[in-house]
């Protein structure tokens, strides 16, 4: 591992941007190409494309796409006590934390005779996209189902990629159906998202599409996000990655520690660790040297750690400046009084206060959600959260009081823009007499 510490002051403004650059995601162009033929051949093929490109990325031959009830029923008895009660304990803290973010729908008199309302729906079919690649995430299947069945949506389905032996991941369908989704297919990848997309024979057509993926899942959904006639996303997310904010006072294992469990996610994670103290940065590194070693997934996260970034800087308040400017996924304050830095750090998709505040404990089971946006996003993106499965829709009932009293305003607005027609919708009924002048 070789991992330089840089002094942010000493550089200038084009190597600043340079290392808070995101790794460039390779063969973009070509996977792009891949991508469009994928979601050509599931529009165009149905469920055969489905089969054959499982078979073909997945390496399983599937009789069924739909999940059975009996591999429901196989999928619980599979799972030891232990992870069952994991997996509740999950369920309920995110259903509690995202019961609180039910907003009412409301109604104003904005000018007398004028009644303006926003009322909220949900949406009436969302896919969900729970990922596998080298591991299953029974967690995203709560992020995920949690905020949908709050939500209320009337039709929630859930695609997750087949093991090798045809069946998906019994933790993965525990969760979801412990979370409120029953409806769920076995299928991956940007075929999957093309199928949640467009419909096919026996996955339906949605309205939303949710839930982060590889590469290949974020190159589907920004695909279809540009065609009118598909389903909508959520967020087209990048490689995951952590920024930590830490001084002095910081456990260096701790940091080091964090700074490992992200790079596990993925070799084009980022991670980054922004201190005013220089002693705490060589102690960091010397923990990451030491940790690194016992990681299962150690290749993983050392191929992360080729573009991690250590950052020396002269305060706490650059550190803040920096990590909005990077607007990180994940950010991990370890500071003497992290609270207090909280008013300065706008740009991030989910915070971590203090030492004992792992980010662990977001991706599982604290109850905030862990799909969030990346690649900077967090700039002007928020978190999952019930909102996202809702749609909101405004309503203006105006009496004739109403209408005269702002006409000479709608009027005055529609001759700024040339709109005669507008105008002449509020003229045509203000040539009728008032109510009470008409006869009987």
């Amino acid at each position: 591992m070789d991992l330089a510490i840089r002094r942010w002051e000493s550089l200038d403004t084009h190597e600043q941007e340079a290392l808070l650059a995101r790794p460039v995601l390779r063969d973009a162009e070509e996977r792009r190409a891949e991508v469009r033929r994928i979601i050509e051949q599931v529009r165009r093929d149905g469920d055969a494309a489905l089969v054959e490109l499982t078979a073909r990325y997945d390496g399983v031959e599937l009789d069924s796409l739909r999940v059975s009830e009996a591999e429901l029923a196989a999928a619980e008895q599979a799972l030891a006590p232990a992870a069952l009660a994991a997996i509740d304990v999950a369920i309920a803290n995110v259903r509690r934390f995202h019961a609180a973010q039910a907003a009412g729908d409301y109604a104003t008199v904005t000018f007398p005779g004028i009644r303006c309302e926003r009322v909220s729906h949900p949406i009436d079919a969302v896919g969900l996209y729970v990922p596998a690649g080298s591991a299953p995430l029974p967690s995203t299947a709560i992020m995920l189902a949690v905020p949908a069945a709050l939500a209320g949506c009337p039709r929630r389905i859930m695609c997750t990629p087949p093991r090798r032996d045809g069946r998906a991941d019994p933790a993965v369908l525990v969760a979801a159906v412990r979370a409120g989704v029953s409806e769920i297919y076995k299928a991956g990848g940007a075929h999957a998202i093309a199928a949640m997309a467009y419909g096919t024979e026996t996955l339906p057509k949605v309205d939303r599409i949710f839930g982060p993926g590889s590469a290949w899942v974020t190159a589907a959904k920004t695909e279809i996000a540009a065609d009118p006639a598909a389903a909508t996303i959520d967020m087209a997310a990048g490689p995951s990655e952590l920024l930590v904010i830490a001084d002095a006072n910081a456990n260096p294992a701790f940091v080091a520690a964090d700074l490992l469990s992200q790079a596990e996610h993925g070799a084009d994670s980022q991670v980054l660790l922004v201190t005013p103290d220089e002693t705490l940065a060589l102690a960091v590194l010397s923990e990451l040297e030491r940790q690194l070693p016992g990681l299962e997934r150690r290749e993983t996260a050392a191929a992360a750690l080729e573009h991690a970034r250590v950052l020396v800087v002269r305060d706490l308040e650059t550190a803040a400046a920096i990590s909005n400017r990077y607007a990180p996924e994940h950010l991990s304050v370890q500071t003497a009084d992290p609270r207090a830095l909280l008013p300065a750090l706008r740009n991030a998709g989910s915070v971590f206060l203090g030492p004992w505040s792992p980010e662990t404990a977001g991706d599982y089971a604290s109850g905030t959600n862990h799909v969030l946006p990346t690649y900077g996003q967090a700039r002007s993106v928020s978190g999952l959260g019930v909102d996202r499965f809702r749609r909101q829709m405004t309503v203006q009932e105006l009496s004739e009081d109403g209408l005269r009293a702002i006409a000479g305003t709608l009027l005055e607005l529609a001759a700024l823009e040339g709109l005669d027609a507008h105008a002449q919708a509020v003229r045509r009924r203000l040539a009728r007499p008032p109510c009470a002048e008409e006869a009987p």
